[in-house]
Parts: structure tokens; C-alpha cells; sequence
């Protein structure tokens, strides 16, 4: 079904520990209270009469509820005098009485758009709030939804012309026009057998497999069937099967290893929630199950894609069993996996709108944890900038700071990669003639890699994302020589290639859906004016490729100036051509005012563990001793990236643990890192959030963090043992950080300069490298404009703002003061 279209160093941005929390901590008012205090009973009291919205700012409310608190005067919470209404019909019975003296409860059927809160007391005062609510389907903030959406179906449904297969949505209802589907819930316990593929070992596959379709294709694969030894099957509530196990709660209780599992749709998104569960024992905002530990661990999936099809998750909650045997409530939603949704903004209010719909449901939680690998740290990452608040604190693995300035290595990788396949570039190389090697040793220089394998494998994976129609996909099928073959005709909405836009034939197809991430989010850059495309912050004007590797001698003049000349650009589509790229001026100041480029004075502001595992080459010459690196993507210096940003934004990266290994699997944290890094993040975090201290919350963040989480490595030459000695850490082949391209350009580390300022060529930047007259009259041509600056800010680049509120078109506006109740 389709869904309908709903309406110089950066100075840091800095806000108290309550203004940080703009979005959802309670203990700045949670975006609803006020202190407008009255003397309510006569005799002095000064007693503030006021409604609170405890899950989320009272203006930022979705899905038709809202857990509330009011505060009362003295004498009426329990005296029957005291009216709470929604729009004017009573409401009272949904409250009840609190320890502290306040009443809470959870308010239903909430319009969409303002509703009136008010509570009084007969013949009194009163207090009244007004509580804005989205729909279920969004958006809050974001802006207008992309369309077309094609929405899940219960199981997948086959293609017809250019109506696009539909993915199971593993939900029994269907779909609404807005791709609402009822909300299902299932138990499932958990088996005695030990997890593994031997004889008589248990499956941590999903009890029931995501069920999707073929979405360039259109095919339908045959219907999954549940593994034959899964570690989780279903429960039928009441009863004790033999082969049962138990788990020890993080309170001391061993309690069956019961677990259920809500699914659902928000924000167009698919999600589950599971946790430990009673069936016996009633569970609500105000009712807590007792296994619950009041903690979230929120998943971010991987990889990156904008799809124009609704999907379940790409995060198994059956992979989260150590969280959950402990308490904690997992949770994920398909709009906040990178593959699924590259509108950042759009996916930091999905999470926004889960801890809403968690608080509501499940009660008041002690903190949200967020956590993600590859895309997953990017997502991660990205809500602590855009929407600093909602999460309390990440642990990441294969870190990325965020994706805007993550594709400048994907976009200049993929633009040298076919730049080496080029006839002046290979024609020069075979008349210096070179063997393989040494031009392979010129092409890592020139990336700022160890080997050329590291820009090819991003070309492979990625370097076809930002195609906007109907493509050609590319590969590189030889690693050694990086000769390019082409494979197939596709297109990254995961629609048939007749129901999306075509490059080859623009203005026929122009009014079709494009398939890159900045028209996915096109709510928040805009359009081109007189044209159906996004606004675009690519842009490689002014960049000298290779410029490190000149002045160490790695490349000649030559080989500079005719890579330069060489490598061109793309436009919109993605298309190449011989001139650079260049950025839509009015895209740049958006992504730094939103935090898309994440922002180091917001990061600054949470605790950070950043897992680092090693993932630079596909040589297995350049592999360090037991490296598994598979897919040569995730760069250790991305870490620094962070590192650099927080440092110069804030003074020092003190809120940021780094521990990094060489050996093993670089997503899979080695022996117990894993677990540790879980305990050490409580602690912090539950430290941090009951911290009695009134200093920034930057300073808290630093002042809590546990003495556990001191800076580590793991030498390949002794994996076992741990070094604190960062210098030592750092002077190791195998866990020091290489470069980008950019970087070898003159960039800086922190490599958040979407576009770069331009200055005159000058001979004297290049040391002792001499060109010939012709060749600098070759390089003038080629930077007609001028060359990076890189001693100054980037074009547009400025502190965050954020959050922003898109609701009234693209370029955002921040969001006002959070409501207060007022009196009556």
C-alpha cells in the first residue's frame, strides 16, 4: 500500500545541564512544568499548582498520549476536589497518587495538534497546559514525508509493472495510508541449550525470520521458516516447559527467562521492543514489571540506504540476550537503521518518539543507551548532535562521527578509483614504467591508506549510494590493478527501475522519486529552485588530491597535476564530469546548524565509549597478526575525528573512551571488552544522572567517568595485555590511525569541511617540489578559482543549534522555549 504525504576553530555552543535535556529529561520539568508558584492555600504556601509532561516536551507529544504529573496544593491530591480534564472531558480516574506527593498518570486520546490540559480544584485555582500531538505515523519535527512510501504488507506481495514489491512487516494487520499497522505482542522464553551450531547447541536466529522481497526484482523469496534449534521459542503464557531457563536480575531476583516482544509501527517505521517479562504481572506507565532494570539499550542498524519501502528492523533482539538476562528493555525501529532511512533528522525523531512511546508504555526509565556498529555509529553519533538529550550516553563500535562528512572519503575514494582507470593516468604511469606495485604504493599515498584497497572497497560498497535514478553499478573485480567492470542497471529506492527518475531521460522522468540520501531528506535541505532535486553539500572545488604524497616525494609533479586535471567531479545525479563538484551554497549552513554534521560542543555533552577494532586494508600483507578485516572500510582515524572535534569545541575529549584492538573481528569486541564496556557505561551513567552536582553538564559527564574507563590498546604482538600508554598505542603500525585523501589534501582530521574556502595558488605551498612552466600553467587551469584554505573555517560551517524543527519547511528554525503550564 502506498503511503499518503503527510503535511577559524568553531566557537562552542554550550547550555546548561536543563537546557541540554531540551527533549526529555524529567528533571528539568520534562518540557512541561513551570514554577509559576501562588499561595494556594492561605496560609502562606507557596506551592506551585503545575502540569508536567514527563516522556517528552509537551510541544514534541505523538501517538495520541502522554505520561503527565501535576503538582497540587496541599490537601487536595487525595480529597476528591481535584479535576484533571483533556479538552475539557475528565480525565481524573487516569491519575493516581505518587510518593512524592503528586499525581501521575497517562493521558489517552490525544487529538492531533493542540490539546488542553488543565487540573483543578473546585471553586480554586488551577493550572493548564497545552500539549501538541503528532500522529502515530509522524512526522514531529521533521517535515513533510518523502513520497511515494510503499508501506509492509503481512507477507510480501510479488511486483506488478511499476508497482514495487512490498516487504513482510511480520504484523498480522494491514497497513493504513499512512503505513500504520496494529501494535502485536508475543512471548518467547528462553531454552537451557547453549547458543553455537554444534550437536545440541541452540540457533540466536529470529523465532520468525524477516520475511522481505527482492526490491529491484520484484521476486518474492519462498517463506522463511523459524530455526529448527532456536535458543528462543514461544511461551504460552501459564505455562513451564522442561527446558525453561532462568535468568539473575541486576535486583539479585532469578526469575524465568521470559521475554516479550512488542511489535509495532512508528513513524512509518517498524519496531520491536522486548524485555523480561510476567505474563501474571500487570505492566503499565505507573505499574512496573519487576524484571525491568528501568534502563534502554537502544540499537542503531548498519550500512546506509534510503529505500522507498517499509521493512521490519534490521536488528535482532535475539542478539541482545545479555542485555536482556539483566533487565534491560532493547529497542528498535527500521527508521532508525542507517539502511533503511538517510534522513538523520528524521531518524533521531524516530528515537526521540520510541523513548516517548517507552516512557508511556513501560514507565519512567533511569537512562537510554544507544549503541551501533558501522551505520549504527553513525546513527548513534548523530542523535547525540541532532537531538542532544534523547540518548544518555553511546557505546560504538566501527565509529563513524556521522554521515555527511563520512561520504567525503566515500565520494573522493570513488571519484580516484576511476580517476586511476583513466587513459592519462595510466598512459603516464606505463611511459615512468612502473610495475603494479609501485603504482599501487602512488595510489595509497595519494588516499592516505596503507594499499589502494581501502578507496576501492568504499567504491564496491558505497560508492554508488549517492546515485539519484536509474545507474550502472560499477565495480572494482581486481584488487590488485583496480580494472573496473560494469555489473547490472539498478537504483537505490528499491523500486523498479521504470518507477524511478532516469538521468538518461531527465524531463520524462523528472516528477518520478530520486534515490540518493539528500532528496530521501529533502524536508530538511530543500529543493533546487525550478527543479524536482535536493539541495546537495558535495563539493571537491578547490581540493589538490595527492598533495601530501608530493611533498614527500611519493608522486612527482607530473603524476599532480595530471591526477588534478583527472578527477573532475560529479553533478546531482551522481554523473561524472570533468569539473568539480560543487556544493549548493544554501545545503552547507543546514548541515552544521542542524548538527548533521556532527557537532563537537554536543558531543562534548555525553559519554562516549568508542570500541575501536581494526578494518583498514584487504591486503593480507598489510593485515596486522590475527586481523580480520573483511570489508576495509571502517578507518581507525575516524576515532580521531571525533576526538578532534570534541577537543576543539569544547577544550578536551574527556567524555570520550577509546579502546582498540588489531586482532579479530573489528566489530566483535575481543574476550570480555564487550561486557566490561557495558558495566563501566551503567556505572557512568547512573552516576552522571543521579549526580547532585550543579556544574555544566559537560563537567558532570567528565567528573563521573568511571576510573574503568582509562584509554587502551591491544598489541597484535600480545593481545592480552592491556596498554594505558597512548603514545605507545599510537606509535604502533597497526593501531595508528592513516589518513583520507582530503586529509593528504591539506585537510584537518577533524574532516567536517564540506567545502573548503578558496586562496591563489601559491609556488611556495609546495616546498622543494619544482614544476615546469607548462605544469604550473596546467595546475593554474585546473584551480582557475584557487585552492583550499584549510587555516580557515569551511564554507557555511558554524556551531549547532539543534534541535531544529523542519515543520515549517527545509533549513530548520530552532525550537522555542519548551511549554509551561500555566494558571487557571
Amino acid at each position: 500500500m502506498l503511503a499518503t504525504k503527510s503535511r577559524p576553530r568553531l566557537p562552542a555552543w554550550r547550555l546548561g545541564a536543563c537546557a541540554l535535556a531540551t527533549l526529555v529529561l524529567a528533571a528539568c520539568g520534562g518540557g512541561g512544568g513551570g514554577s509559576d508558584a501562588q499561595s494556594l492555600s492561605g496560609k502562606g504556601d507557596n506551592t506551585p499548582f503545575e502540569i508536567r509532561t514527563l516522556s517528552n516536551r509537551a510541544d514534541l507529544i505523538s501517538d495520541g498520549d502522554a505520561l503527565l504529573e501535576i503538582t497540587a496544593p496541599p490537601g487536595t491530591i487525595n480529597s476528591g476536589v481535584l479535576k484533571i480534564t483533556r479538552n475539557g472531558a475528565d480525565v481524573t480516574s487516569a491519575f493516581t497518587p505518587t510518593a512524592k506527593g503528586t499525581l501521575m498518570g497517562v493521558v489517552t486520546g490525544l487529538v492531533n495538534g493542540e490539546n488542553v490540559i488543565e487540573a483543578t480544584v473546585r471553586g480554586g485555582p488551577g493550572a493548564r497546559l497545552v500539549v501538541t500531538n503528532a500522529p502515530r505515523s509522524g512526522p514531529v519535527l521533521s517535515g513533510a514525508q518523502v513520497t511515494p512510501f510503499y508501506c509492509a504488507t503481512p507477507q510480501p506481495v510479488a511486483a506488478a509493472g511499476s508497482t514495487p514489491a512490498t516487504n513482510g512487516s511480520g504484523l498480522s494487520g494491514q497497513p493504513d495510508a499512512n503505513c500504520n499497522i496494529g501494535t502485536e505482542y508475543k512471548f518467547y522464553y528462553r531454552t537451557t541449550a547453549t547458543a553455537g551450531s554444534g550437536a545440541g547447541q541452540c540457533s540466536t536466529a529470529l523465532p520468525d525470520p524477516v520475511w522481505n522481497s527482492n526490491g529491484s526484482t520484484g521476486v518474492i523469496p519462498a517463506a522463511p521458516t523459524p530455526p529448527a534449534n532456536g535458543c528462543w521459542k514461544a511461551y504460552t503464557p501459564g505455562s513451564t516447559p522442561s527446558d525453561m531457563a532462568t535468568t539473575t536480575t541486576e535486583s539479585g531476583a532469578t526469575v524465568p527467562f521470559i521475554v516479550r516482544v512488542e511489535r509495532g509501527t512508528l513513524n512509518r517505521g517498524i519496531y520491536d521492543i522486548a524485555v523480561l517479562f510476567d505474563p501474571a504481572q500487570g505492566s503499565t506507565a505507573l505499574s512496573l514489571q519487576s524484571g525491568w532494570n528501568k534502563k534502554v539499550y537502544y540499537s542503531f542498524g548498519s550500512s546506509t540506504g534510503q529505500p522507498r519501502r517499509q521493512s521490519r528492523t534490521t536488528v535482532n533482539w535475539t542478539s541482545l540476550e545479555e542485555q536482556l538476562k539483566r533487565g534491560f528493555l532493547v529497542a528498535q525501529n527500521s527508521m532508525t537503521d542507517s539502511s533503511r532511512n538517510s534522513n538523520r533528522v528524521m531518524m533521531s525523531e524516530t528515537t526521540m518518539m520510541m523513548k516517548e512511546h517507552i516512557i508511556d508504555t513501560y514507565g519512567q526509565v533511569k537512562y537510554t543507551l544507544g549503541t551501533g556498529c558501522s551505520g549504527g555509529s553513525i546513527n548513534s553519533n548523530m542523535n547525540l548532535s541532532i537531538m542532544p538529550g534523547v540518548l544518555d550516553g553511546v557505546i560504538t563500535t566501527c565509529t563513524y562521527p556521522d554521515s555527511e562528512t563520512t561520504s567525503l572519503e566515500v565520494g573522493d575514494c570513488s571519484l580516484l578509483v576511476e580517476a586511476y582507470q583513466k587513459p592519462a593516468l595510466l598512459s603516464l604511469w606505463s611511459s615512468m614504467s612502473l610495475t603494479q606495485a609501485d603504482v599501487n604504493l602512488r595510489k595509497g599515498a595519494i588516499n592516505g591508506h596503507l594499499d589502494q584497497t581501502a578507496c576501492q572497497a568504499w567504491f564496491n560498497l558505497f560508492g554508488s549510494n549517492g546515485k539519484a535514478g536509474v545507474f550502472t553499478f560499477r565495480q572494482v573485480a581486481n584488487q590488485t590493478t583496480g580494472a573496473i567492470v560494469n555489473v547490472g542497471v539498478t537504483n537505490n529506492c528499491e523500486l523498479p527501475n521504470t518507477a524511478v527518475y532516469d538521468p538518461a531521460n531527465p524531463v520524462a522522468t523528472a516528477s518520478l522519486p530520486r534515490c540518493n540520501a539528500w532528496s530521501w531528506a529533502e524536508s530538511i535541505w530543500g529543493k533546487v529552485p525550478g527543479s524536482p532535486a535536493a539541495n546537495d553539500t558535495r563539493d571537491n572545488a578547490g581540493v589538490q588530491y595527492g598533495l601530501k604524497a608530493l611533498r614527500d616525494h611519493a608522486i612527482t609533479a607530473e603524476e599532480f597535476v595530471t591526477l588534478n586535471e583527472t578527477v573532475g567531479g560529479i553533478d546531482r545525479d551522481s554523473t561524472a564530469r570533468a569539473a568539480r563538484s560543487t556544493a549548493d551554497l544554501v545545503a552547507l549552513p543546514i548541515a552544521y546548524r542542524a548538527g548533521i554534521v556532527a557537532s563537537g560542543a554536543n558531543l562534548a555533552k555525553t559519554p562516549i565509549m568508542d570500541l575501536r577494532g581494526w578494518d583498514d586494508s584487504l591486503v593480507p600483507a598489510n593485515q596486522p597478526l590475527g586481523a580480520f578485516g573483511v570489508l576495509g572500510i571502517h578507518h581507525m582515524w575516524f576515532s580521531w575525528a571525533v576526538r578532534d572535534r570534541i577537543t576543539r569545541d569544547f577544550g578536551d575529549a574527556g567524555n570520550q573512551v577509546l579502546w582498540r584492538w588489531s586482532h579479530g573481528n573489528f566489530s566483535l569486541p575481543p574476550g570480555t571488552m564487550g561486557l566490561e564496556a557495558l558495566a563501566a557505561m551503567d556505572q557512568w551513567l547512573l552516576d552522571l544522572t543521579t549526580s547532585p552536582s550543579t556544574a555544566s553538564i559537560e563537567q558532570k559527564v567528565r567528573d563521573t567517568r568511571p576510573a574503568s574507563t582509562r584509554d587502551f590498546c591491544l598489541h597484535p604482538s600480545n593481545p592480552a595485555v592491556r596498554d594505558f600508554d597512548t603514545a605507545a598505542c599510537d606509535a604502533d603500525p597497526a593501531l595508528k590511525p592513516s589518513l583520507s585523501p582530503r586529509q593528504v589534501a591539506g585537510g584537518p582530521r577533524s574532516e567536517d569541511i564540506l567545502k573548503c574556502e578558496l586562496k591563489p595558488l601559491d609556488v611556495a605551498d609546495y616546498g622543494d617540489v619544482t614544476f615546469s612552466p607548462v605544469q604550473w600553467t596546467r595546475l593554474q587551469a585546473v584551480f582557475s578559482t584557487g585552492v583550499c584554505d584549510w587555516s580557515r573555517s569551511g564554507v557555511g560551517q558554524q556551531a549547532a543549534i539543534s534541535p531544529l524543527t523542519f515543520m515549517a519547511g527545509p533549513g530548520g528554525q530552532p525550537l522555542p522555549a519548551a511549554p509551561v503550564s500555566t494558571k487557571k
